[in-house]
């Protein structure tokens, strides 16, 4: 099993919760709904430190990293990734990590 984890820092535009919330929502939906993808998790920060740094963290669970590699050029995670969450994003970070 593959736990991806993502962390987002937004544009200044989207730095508050209503539009975190937003984000959260619809990153949960749009990745959910990928086949490769077994759980989604998506959180917005729990405290000051952390909303000073990040926007948006995403563990996804995986049962390869072959099903990590078909996820990534996924022509829906493309979709959500080039016309949605790129323009809002100013730093993106990913690890993978077998569990």
């Amino acid at each position: 099993m593959i736990q991806r984890i993502v962390i987002f820092k937004l544009k200044d535009a989207y730095c508050n919760a209503e539009a975190r919330a937003e984000f959260a929502d619809r990153t949960r939906k749009d990745l959910s709904a990928l086949s490769q993808v077994r759980h989604v998790r998506v959180g917005v920060p729990a405290d000051e430190a952390t909303e000073a740094s990040w926007d948006i963290a995403i563990t996804l669970e995986f049962d390869s990293l072959e099903d990590v590699k078909a996820y990534i050029v996924d022509p829906d995670h493309r979709a959500y990734v080039d016309d949605y969450a790129s323009p809002k994003i100013e730093v993106r970070k990913a690890w993978n990590f077998e569990i």
